[in-house]
């Protein structure tokens, strides 16, 4: 079982490549779903092809499914919701903004990218492919079951005694405002518990990678590096980026000469930012790319003869932990002794550079205002110290 997510800024692309390694593996006959947890669904227009909320045969070997979002929040949080319509009403909130609220941000994308878990646990393929929402931010929600888990374990049974002792007298002091019920509680747990086995599912390295898609322009270079930064941070297994709708080296002279001369600038500040990750160039396709055939086309143009079912990179190129109340961020480099690092920082940003190969890292909020106080390498691996201080300057 392999599952691939592609994650990357909206408008990159992530639909088409998705679309196009699904293609791709289907033709090498590994049974493949592609799936789009997006809220505005676009696979079906990749495809040309209707899909909806349950798997539908594409072609051999090839399904597709757009998830409903509101379905899934239905199934997965109905009882919650209505039992704080009931709060609602009881505190006399009834309007159409209270209904908003009763979903919690983000609630709606994890709710989404549970039907991972599903389908990869059915058996049924032998690969996943994920058209994830156009942020980080979903990702970024995955890292909170060990916190949910505490709760969980820690405070939520003494919360169930509490309110299993007060449900006699609530109507005396509340004036009949109806605390949980069994129902509402046992479906909070229960979806702490899926989140849980899902995320274990999503970290685990022999089952699931994560791929950037973006394109070669500022903007979207500078969200790409800190959706990587925070997938390092969070223990998901980046393997590899692919820099969509890049100018053709045919297209370099007239009208677009301007544009291909940014993507080729571009070109080294990506390759500054991401390697040793395998980096794919994708040209602009000469035509709109809708259809297997033209799928088909994107397909070999992106990939070669490459196996993209295959784990393409593994291993952590940066991540932070505390040691004695100390942050210290790792950075794999190997090959490279102390003597030939050069270190600056500005701002959130980091620039690491070893003679002429510079390498740019965006500092997770964590390590912000905080300096430098050591280096050192430690088996190809550069350990940085942060003050424990952080400088309000």
């Amino acid at each position: 079982m392999r599952i691939i997510i592609y994650t990357g800024k909206g408008g990159v692309g992530k639909t088409s490549i998705a679309a196009a390694t699904a293609v791709k593996l289907a033709q090498q006959g590994l049974r493949t779903l592609v799936m789009s947890t997006d809220a505005a669904h676009s696979l079906s227009d990749a495809f040309d092809q209707p899909l909806s909320d349950q798997p539908t045969q594409l072609h051999d070997c090839l399904w597709g499914v757009e998830v409903n979002s509101l379905r899934e929040t239905e199934r997965n949080w109905g009882a919650v919701q209505q039992w704080l319509s009931g709060m609602m009403k009881w505190a006399e909130l009834e309007d159409i903004s209270s209904e908003e609220i009763m979903i919690f941000p983000g609630m709606e994308e994890i709710f989404s990218l549970m039907q991972i878990k599903t389908h990869a646990q059915s058996r049924k393929y032998d690969v996943i492919i994920v058209d994830c929402a156009p942020t980080g931010e979903t990702l970024r929600l995955l890292s909170y079951p060990n916190l949910m888990k505490w709760w969980l374990e820690k405070i939520f049974p003494y919360e169930r005694r509490l309110i299993k002792v007060a449900r006699p007298v609530r109507k005396l002091v509340m004036g009949g405002l109806e605390l949980p019920s069994d129902e509402v509680l046992n479906s909070i747990e229960r979806f702490v518990r899926e989140l849980e086995e899902m995320n274990k599912i999503l970290l685990d390295r022999n089952v699931t990678s994560v791929r950037i898609i973006l394109n070669p322009e500022k903007m979207v270079i500078a969200e790409s590096r800190r959706a990587f930064t925070y997938l390092n941070l969070f223990g998901f297994n980046t393997d590899a980026i692919l820099v969509n709708r890049i100018i053709p080296e045919e297209a370099r002279e007239g009208f677009l000469a301007n544009w291909h001369h940014i993507h080729q600038r571009y070109d080294e500040e990506i390759k500054s930012c991401f390697e040793p990750l395998p980096i794919y160039r994708i040209p602009l396709m000469p035509s709109e790319v809708s259809g297997i055939l033209q799928l088909e086309q994107l397909s070999q143009v992106a990939f070669g003869d490459t196996n993209m079912s295959n784990i393409l990179f593994s291993g952590q190129t940066e991540q932070v932990r505390k040691e004695n109340g100390q942050y210290i961020l790792e950075i794999s480099l190997p090959f490279v002794s102390k003597d030939e690092i050069e270190l600056s920082q500005k701002g959130d940003e980091l620039i690491v550079q070893i003679g002429s190969y510079k390498r740019k890292l965006v500092l997770p909020r964590t390590l912000l205002g905080r300096e430098i106080e050591r280096a050192r390498i430690n088996e190809h691996v550069l350990n940085l110290h942060f003050s424990e201080s952080i400088n309000p300057f």
